[in-house]
């Protein structure tokens, strides 16, 4: 599944939830699902890493689609032709 398709199931499925929840409201339960996959990132099994991908992921979308943003033009125009400050393939940014 591609970005935007992935965005308009999101979209479709719990769109009118969200958008009553409101913003402010759906970027504190994405933040509450990074703290998650930080947990699970660093003691979580495969599964459950992959869970909570999937759940940032969905909230990021569902972010996306109260704005009215596109996430696959957000990501082409910021990363589309590599790294967004030297745009190299891999990145060639020293450290720091």
């Amino acid at each position: 599944m591609d970005i935007a398709a992935f965005q308009q199931v999101i979209a479709d499925t719990f769109a009118s939830r969200d958008r009553a929840r409101g913003l402010p409201a759906s970027v504190a339960w994405l933040c509450e699902e990074v703290g998650e996959l930080a947990k699970a990132a660093r003691k979580g099994t495969v599964d459950q890493q992959r869970e909570e991908l999937a759940d940032v992921l969905a909230w990021v979308a569902s972010i996306a689609e109260q704005l009215g943003v596109s996430l696959e033009d957000a990501a082409v125009a910021r990363y589309g032709a590599g790294c967004p400050k030297c745009g190299a393939v891999p990145c060639s940014c020293p450290f720091g």
